[in-house]
């Protein structure tokens, strides 16, 4: 009964989590966002105390019934697993030793980047962020993919309960990493369970430390059992050691699978004081499993993900100067574009894990994952791009997800008033500069006349810009018709930025007053 129960717990919690990432048309009821909050690491790097508190109480109450039910990238391995044992189908498994080094070593590191504000190792090991990416750029394309097809099949019935989206790759170095890991925790889990948890996963080590001291565990009926080894063969953390009715308590996800398995109802999960463990007791004369060879342990380490090495680096050559024109320039954006919400870059690389929640939930499709933008530390974690789209004006969805904090919640009034970057004008690729043809779509798509068009030959008007009342949503940058190098970019801001910025206006608002 216990296994049943924490398996559609499970089950559940992993679909809604899952659906709420792919869930691009908004169906789902936004109550859904406490499932990403609830995780380890975002309720920890949003310094939600009570969220925090209460699954320590629960894992010193019950043992890590998180890892078992609550963790998505647990309930992953879990699946994996279950398939892994249909090929072949008398697969067991085998009682090992703890890797506590390796586990405490993997930990050690990972703090200690933290604190040295090296992010992208925390939000690369956490298991809700990798799993989070492992949605948005490998589930979700398939997701789409099979939508279009709905959406071609039911046209032509001509009903339109389903519509065609665009699929693009949101980013190249993101989607290797994310599939490395999908490959990665998966041969894991095929080869032997939960051995992602109880090696690598920092979650699981801290989790697995507090419920050495749990209330509520699995214990041996040292009068019932006969060390027959079968709860050993079904336990996917090889934390049993039937041979010497121990467990381990650190490592086990409380999965349930030895209680169900004994038949001699010898396995219990009950109530035990922390401080009696399971004393070691004399084998009787029962056969029992035998322990398992050891393995090389250069086959167990973390392949970390390859990062592209290169970029391409041909680029398209301006057009030649003609009729005394200055020849067109690429665009050259030296600052990045942080999401509305983000105070600073050192406030994003300190709270984000890159779970790209932002990212699948972004109407606009202008979130994409920074490669070294950010720097190294803050690789994968959001920026905006505008090929695809511009940020709405009053659209404040990403800071509403974002269960860390990262991207703080703004209203519609105070995004209008959030300067996320400032517009900037090449006029030597203007088209009505270079072809001396009308335009003016960069000013009609500007909430806030940062761009506007001024007289400049005979009947035709030509843009001009005010970077001090610049939101910068991009919109100005998405529209502009100029090939092969737009006209109108928008330039990413720092805190430095905008004290210049106000320090600008200051001067010029004293030149305005005294008339100079």
């Amino acid at each position: 009964m216990l296994k049943k129960t924490r398996l559609i717990a499970s089950l559940i919690f992993f679909s809604l989590i899952t659906l709420y990432f792919l869930d691009f048309r908004g169906m789902l009821p936004a109550q859904l966002l406490f499932l990403t909050k609830v995780q380890f690491v975002p309720a920890l790097l949003a310094t939600n105390l009570l969220l925090l508190s209460a699954l320590v109480i629960v894992t010193l109450l019950f043992g890590r019934i998180y890892c078992s039910t609550l963790c998505p990238m647990g309930i992953y391995q879990d699946m994996v697993a279950w398939f892994s044992k249909r090929f072949p189908k008398k697969k067991k498994y085998h009682y090992g030793k703890a890797k506590t080094a390796l586990r405490w070593s993997v930990l050690a590191v990972t703090l200690v980047a933290f604190l040295f504000g090296f992010t992208f190792l925390v939000g690369l090991l956490d298991p809700y962020g990798a799993y989070g990416r492992m949605v948005t750029h490998l589930f979700r394309p398939a997701y789409l993919a099979g939508n279009n097809l709905l959406a071609e099949i039911f046209s032509s019935f001509d009903n339109y309960t389903f519509y065609r989206v665009s699929i693009y790759t949101l980013g190249i170095s993101s989607t290797l990493i994310a599939l490395a890991m999908l490959l990665v925790i998966g041969i894991l889990a095929w080869r032997n369970g939960r051995t992602w948890c109880n090696t690598i996963c920092p979650v699981g080590t801290i989790l697995g430390f507090i419920s050495r001291f749990a209330f509520f565990r699995v214990r041996f009926e040292d009068e019932k059992c006969n060390s027959c080894g079968l709860c050993s063969m079904k336990c996917k953390a090889s934390c049993i050691d039937a041979k010497n009715k121990q467990i381990d308590q650190s490592r086990c996800v409380t999965c349930f699978n030895c209680v169900e398995s004994c038949n001699r109802d010898a396995m219990k999960y009950r109530f035990a004081l922390p401080w009696k463990n399971n004393k070691k007791q004399e084998v009787p004369t029962f056969t029992y499993l035998k322990e398992a060879q050891p393995q090389d342990p250069s086959k167990r380490r973390f392949l970390s993900a390859s990062l592209v090495t290169g970029l391409a680096a041909g680029k398209l050559l301006a057009q030649g100067a003609s009729n005394g024109l200055m020849p067109k320039q690429d665009l050259s954006r030296e600052i990045p574009i942080a999401p509305p919400g983000v105070p600073t870059f050192d406030h994003l690389r300190e709270k984000c894990i890159s779970c790209h929640l932002c990212v699948s939930k972004c109407p606009s499709h202008v979130i994409k994952p920074a490669f070294l933008e950010y720097g190294l530390g803050g690789m994968m974690q959001p920026r905006l791009y505008f090929e695809h789209g511009f940020c709405n004006y009053d659209c404040t969805i990403c800071g509403e997800v974002c269960p860390t904090g990262a991207i703080r919640p703004l209203t519609k009034e105070e995004k209008h008033h959030t300067q996320m970057g400032r517009v900037q004008l090449i006029i030597e690729n203007c088209i009505v500069y270079y072809d001396e043809t009308s335009c003016g779509a960069c000013s009609e798509h500007c909430p806030t006349q940062a761009v506007h068009m001024i007289p400049y030959k005979g009947a035709l008007t030509i843009p001009e810009i005010r970077p001090e009342i610049c939101v910068g949503c991009g919109g100005c940058e998405y529209v502009c018709p100029a090939i092969p190098f737009k006209a109108i970019y928008v330039e990413g801001v720092t805190p430095q930025n905008q004290i210049l910025l106000e320090k600008e206006e200051a001067d010029k608002m004293v030149i305005e007053d005294f008339g100079f």
